[in-house]
């Protein structure tokens, strides 16, 4: 295993979690109400925690939701299962900083982006990352309860191989973005209408934690300029489905998900980034259609899907994480996030100064349409 990086800004990094109970029937639990669970991460003082234990990376309950997904979880001795941040560490008095929700990919889990969040709270963000109950490997609620996923619910192709096979020939093909776009959205109304159907549960299921926010943690964010959005994989795809319905998210960047959903109706209204590597970015083409405002892309060489989660540092097979080194993958990551949200999120620039690197080639879309 890679040492893990520390965060890189002025800010130490305190966290908690919270639940919420939601007033939705669970549709993967008939009879059940869907519960939310989040983690937040949020700037204190490096003076404050001097004396504090850092927090666990991953639970006992999370290792097992490793072992029961994928058969393996990750080994760590325990001066290893540390993360770079402080269980409920003092706030700043009369200190607050604007909000980024952040969503998990599908089978992932809230902590599966720690070292970005935390590096993101490190230079005064209040990053506040939610679990999706029963689709990632393991949910923890606040009284106890987990809630690991549960393998008849991942649907991502039906039939499998029949979905598998033509998402093959679509990331194969060439075209221009409509082209990708409307060939894309054959084969996911073909093969994948249960993951379409899951993109407003979890739309919701940030709503929720974010109308929790606005209830009890005014003190500690600034909500004047909105909130920014990102996510992973299905939960990247999340975000640009919160940035283009709700006049909340003021910005939002999708980390190399594809674009599951009926978004038939739906335009861009907000600046977008899209991060992508070479295995899934025509998976993405809609993003760059049926925008107001500007869209970004960001192409990583030699990654692989996995590997823009923490697994870069935890899992060493680069068939499964790409070739780019991890310390250089985590550093253009989070300087991609932190241009992008300094200008969109912030206030702080005009634009952002989001150039290309040996590591990632960097483009811009603007408007598409009039606003």
């Amino acid at each position: 295993m890679k040492k893990m990086p520390k965060p890189t800004g002025e800010y130490a990094v305190g966290t908690f979690t919270y639940t919420v109970k939601d007033d939705r029937e669970e549709l993967l639990a008939p009879g059940t109400m869907r519960s939310v669970a989040a983690r937040v991460w949020y700037p204190v003082l490096k003076e404050s925690v001097r004396d504090l234990p850092k927090a666990a990376a991953l639970s006992e309950n999370m290792i097992k939701g490793f072992k029961r997904s994928f058969r393996v979880a990750p080994s760590f001795k325990d001066a290893e299962n540390l993360s770079e941040c402080f269980e409920n560490a003092p706030r700043i008095p009369g200190k607050r900083f604007p909000p980024v929700m952040f969503s998990h990919g599908y089978n992932s889990y809230r902590e599966g982006n720690s070292l970005l969040c935390i590096d993101l709270a490190s230079h005064g963000y209040i990053v506040i990352s939610v679990a999706h109950s029963m689709e990632g490997l393991c949910t923890e609620l606040d009284d106890g309860t987990a809630l690991f996923a549960d393998k008849k619910n991942a649907k991502l192709y039906e039939p499998m191989l029949g979905g598998l096979l033509a998402m093959y020939k679509l990331v194969k093909s060439k075209g221009d973005c409509e082209e990708l776009a409307r060939r894309f959205d054959e084969v996911q109304r073909k093969y994948c209408r249960y993951m379409m159907g899951r993109l407003p549960e979890w739309v919701r299921d940030c709503e929720a934690a974010l109308e929790r926010t606005r209830e009890e943690l005014s003190d500690l964010i600034d909500f004047e300029h909105g909130v920014g959005a990102s996510g992973h994989s299905f939960g990247g795809n999340t975000a640009y489905a919160l940035c283009a319905r709700d006049p909340d998210f003021v910005c939002g960047i999708n980390i190399d998900g594809a674009l599951f959903g009926d978004y038939t109706d739906d335009v861009q209204t907000r600046p977008f980034m899209q991060i992508s590597c070479e295995d899934n970015e025509k998976a993405a083409a809609r993003v760059y259609l049926r925008h107001t405002g500007p869209v970004w892309k960001a192409l990583f060489r030699d990654m692989r899907h996995m590997g823009f989660a923490d697994a870069k540092f935890t899992v060493p097979m680069r068939s499964v994480v790409g070739k780019l080194d991890a310390d250089v993958l985590h550093a253009e990551l989070c300087r991609l996030h932190l241009e992008f949200f300094d200008a969109y999120l912030k206030g702080s620039k005009p634009v952002p100064d989001l150039k290309s690197s040996d590591a990632v080639k960097v483009s811009v879309f603007e408007a598409d349409m009039k606003a």
